[in-house]
């Protein structure tokens, strides 16, 4: 079994101590996963709680036809399957892995255990769940009111928070393909073609192997806040 520091990065359990984190780490299922295989099922009756340990994940729902819809991709240290743990209902949405990732799944009734026992976690666990609750707000908001150019610029300012340089500059490694990124606007894959060409035209991106480069994050910023009202820039969905 891995030892209690591979549960120190979970954020829920950030406040605990080794001999607590070792408790639960005894309660949990260890299992790796390779790129690309099916953690979670949509709509199965599992209920284990996950915590991500290693890697990323990605959580999704797919229509009747087959497209994908992204809701958002998990880090590690995140906790993802909480909510049929908390309210014993099917699972919401299929997780898959987008690199090989190493998980701990804990059973609902010893996760609900450790949010009645350990207050601290609770309260970490509620911050986590309006975090989610105000992204998803928010995307609902671009979704019903924003043209698919401004919904791009946020979620190109959303992938480019994770690597702002010092010169106003931010690269987005390993960029996805124009069909997920149409994916996550709810558009077509066409439609990030045309717009993304029209940036780099403008010299706002570039290309850089497989990823892209805002040449200018805080221009970026400015015509995202100019039709949300707000900056995206020091929210990211986390608590």
């Amino acid at each position: 079994m891995p030892d209690t520091h591979s549960l120190k990065s979970i954020a829920i359990f950030r406040d605990l101590s080794d001999g607590v984190l070792a408790e639960i780490a005894g309660q949990c299922r260890w299992q790796r996963f390779m790129t690309g295989q099916e953690i979670i099922s949509h709509h199965d009756q599992s209920l284990d709680a996950y915590f991500l340990v290693e890697g990323k994940a990605r959580i999704i729902i797919y229509s009747f036809s087959g497209k994908p819809v992204i809701f958002r991709d998990a880090r590690p240290g995140e906790v993802f399957g909480e909510f049929a743990a908390i309210d014993q209902l099917p699972r919401s949405a299929t997780v898959e892995a987008r690199t090989d990732c190493l998980t701990a799944a804990i059973k609902p009734e010893a996760f609900l255990d450790v949010l009645l026992t350990h207050p601290e976690v609770a309260g970490n666990t509620m911050r986590w769940l309006v975090a989610q609750a105000r992204a998803l707000t928010g995307r609902v908001l671009e979704f019903s009111t924003l043209a698919v150019r401004n919904r791009l610029h946020a979620e190109l300012l959303r992938l480019a928070r994770e690597d702002i340089r010092d010169d106003g500059t931010a690269v987005i490694a390993n960029f996805p393909t124009h069909a997920d990124i149409a994916s996550r606007i709810s558009t077509h894959r066409e439609a990030v073609t045309r717009e993304m060409s029209l940036l780099a035209q403008s010299g706002l991106v570039k290309k850089m192997g497989d990823g892209i480069i805002i040449c200018d994050i805080q221009e970026l910023s400015r015509l995202v806040e100019e039709v949300l009202g707000e900056s995206l820039l020091d929210f990211d969905g986390k608590f």
